[in-house]
């Protein structure tokens, strides 16, 4: 019977394959679970490498960075609804163009104010239909947009005008019950989620900067109206939480909670929403005081919609002093064809597959002891969760002989640095002589998370290999950035006995102090949590003579996107190029040169029937990673037409 139910299932992509059926891209991963999956399958193996520009979009805001804001990073993945592309640039300007021709419908600018944001992005929008308004009346149909100033805002898909009814003239200041704030120190990078007509939002809360920094809940606000209608202030069990009724009598939020920045994602029927969890503040020191606040922290935690109220919650990382949020959205897929489930991908490579419906792991995780604190006040667990199927995709031991150079001369230098480092292992806390952290605080896997085919039940990741150094200073004895430190990003961590400086682990030659390859694409049957095929990930073209000779891999940020042709397609890498891979084998099968990197996810859709099955990625780099920025949107399609 499965056998032929999966039979059914791939005569049903055959059709869309014949240009027979529209697919539009509704949400930031196509689905409310976020798998990243077109149903086309027009572009397959056999012609993939007829695939040419169709239209390029430039938008315009971007910048290298200047005395108010930092160097700009396009993440936006667009939506596709009724023939009508909607995506929101790095200033936070909502565009509107032709799915079809790339023409410019409409913008809509709120004049962010974007002071003291490190890196302005946004990554996307949200799309909804109103089941109660009447068809084509004003804001039946709306998008939404989270802002670097921290407003929620709400306009009219058809005109991109605010929605007035919506908050105070189209929107909701995010600031409300959460004190006093410092200039960029909350905001949001991430597109809000719909579900059961309520707009629910996360935010980012700057790193490393004070133990009361601002609470980290979730909240959700009337999709009509923008009123609050429910706070999850992430608290452990043991502690009063703060209720939406609280503030609307003037409380704030709790301080120094978990917070959650990245894509939020939902089941729709169960009424779920999956959150996923950063630590609770500051980041690299947390001391016994912290643990009680540590209980959500680096969990995917499970959310009643109706109440707000945890459902349940899988912790990845016990009281976490690495920076290993998550960031990754959650995935859902059925496990086996039957059970619901729910992928939580980390920093670190490890993948968690778990029931979407309890939180438990389907496969065993093992408690592992890992190595203890050398800080003074310092509190470490004693043990940390390891996956076991899939065995964890990054590298966890490091060798010195291992280490990597280009000549002998550099190799020589980092295993100089390494041998100054406290290394014991992952998981080796953060010390006063300098910690190697091997995944690095960047990943491992980061926002832009994995794909399934739902079919197939197959996952495909994107990981970067990219050590970092981190170093606690006790804060008597800090003297600034003149103190002869080598290491950059200096956070202050105010309430805590220590600064802390952290940087990449690089070689004077400013590659990575570990072998190639520093990118990785891999693909895990789901079913089995087996590890299909492995390969590296972008080459140095443009940053190397003969570059595309060197297949080392790159650091990669963005995300890969599945197809019914049986097609991966992802960019992500430094080296500008979008690709597409085979995903039964991981061959490489196409690709071309975007005009910048494309650190953002593809999507797929067809407007009408019989028309072309386009592919559209945003480009426009970025700049804290050490690409140029730039403001392309690229749209693909066989033969251009």
């Amino acid at each position: 019977m499965r056998r032929l139910l999966a039979a059914l299932a791939l005569l049903c992509v055959a059709a869309g394959a014949r240009g027979e059926e529209t697919a539009q891209w509704p949400q930031i991963g196509n689905t409310p679970g976020g798998q990243r999956y077109s149903p086309l399958a027009d572009i397959r193996a056999d012609n993939v490498r007829r695939l040419k520009p169709k239209w390029t979009y430039r938008h315009g805001d971007f910048s290298k960075g200047n005395a108010v804001h930092g160097a700009t990073a396009f993440e936006a993945t667009p939506l596709m609804i009724d023939g009508t592309l909607y995506f929101c640039t790095p200033y936070n300007r909502i565009v509107a163009l032709d799915a079809e021709t790339g023409r410019e419908r409409w913008t809509h600018d709120p004049k962010v104010d974007l002071r003291g944001v490190y890196a302005p992005v946004c990554r996307g929008v949200a799309y909804w239909r109103d089941a109660s308004a009447a068809a084509g009346a004003a804001c039946a149909e709306r998008i939404y947009e989270a802002t670097l100033d921290a407003r929620l805002l709400a306009v009219d898909a058809r005109s991109g005008k605010p929605c007035a009814g919506f908050g105070r003239d189209g929107g909701v200041d995010l600031r409300l019950g959460l004190g006093a704030l410092r200039e960029a120190e909350y905001y949001a990078t991430s597109a809000p989620l719909l579900i059961d007509d309520l707009v629910v939002t996360g935010a980012f809360v700057k790193d490393g900067q004070r133990t009361n920094a601002p609470g980290g809940g979730i909240r959700a606000w009337d999709a009509r109206s923008g009123a609050l209608r429910w706070v999850w202030d992430s608290v452990p069990p043991t502690m009063k939480a703060v209720t939406a009724a609280d503030i609307a009598r003037g409380a704030t939020l709790t301080p120094g909670t978990p917070n959650a920045w990245a894509l939020l994602s939902s089941d729709p029927e169960h009424h779920l929403i999956f959150v996923p969890t950063g630590s609770a503040a500051p980041d690299h020191y947390g001391g016994a005081e912290r643990r009680d606040l540590d209980y959500y922290g680096e969990s995917v935690v499970a959310l009643d919609a109706r109440s707000g109220q945890s459902a349940w919650h899988f912790q990845t990382v016990h009281h976490d002093l690495w920076d290993y949020d998550l960031a990754a959205q959650p995935v859902t897929y059925l496990h086996r064809g039957r059970t619901p489930a729910l992928i939580a991908a980390t920093k670190l490579g490890f993948v968690f597959l778990l029931d979407r419906l309890s939180g438990r792991p389907l496969f065993p995780v093992e408690e592992r002891p890992v190595p203890a604190s050398t800080v003074p006040g310092e509190y470490v667990s004693p043990t940390q969760p390891f996956p076991t199927r899939p065995a964890p995709l990054h590298p966890l031991h490091l060798q010195r002989d291992a280490l990597w150079g280009l000549t002998f001369w550099d190799k020589g230098k980092c295993q100089a640095a390494f041998d100054a480092l406290d290394y014991r292992g992952v998981f080796t806390p953060p010390s006063l002589q300098g910690t190697l952290e091997y995944p690095g605080l960047g990943g491992g896997i980061n926002w832009g998370s994995v794909s399934v085919d739902p079919v197939r039940r197959r996952m495909i990741v994107n990981l970067q290999v990219a050590p970092f150094v981190i170093r606690l200073v006790p804060r008597a004895q800090y003297r600034g950035a003149g103190d002869g430190s080598d290491l950059v990003g200096v956070n202050p961590q105010e309430g805590t006995p220590y600064v802390v400086e952290r940087a990449p682990f690089l070689s004077p030659l400013k590659t990575p102090c570990v072998p190639p390859p520093w990118g990785r694409l891999v693909a895990i049957d789901l079913d089995s949590g087996e590890r299909l095929w492995e390969r590296p990930l972008g080459n140095l073209h443009g940053m190397a003579p003969f570059g595309d000779r060197f297949e080392t891999g790159t650091p990669n940020s963005g995300g890969s996107m599945q197809t019914a042709g049986g097609l991966v397609f992802v960019a992500a890498t430094m080296d500008r190029y979008l690709r597409a891979f085979d995903a039964a084998d991981g061959r490489e099968l196409w690709r071309d040169v975007l005009p910048y990197a494309g650190t953002a996810v593809p999507i797929s859709y067809r407007v009408r029937a019989g028309g072309p099955q386009y592919l559209v990625i945003a480009a426009g780099g970025h700049g804290a990673l050490g690409t140029e920025v730039g403001d392309a949107v690229v749209a693909y399609t066989l033969d251009g037409r």
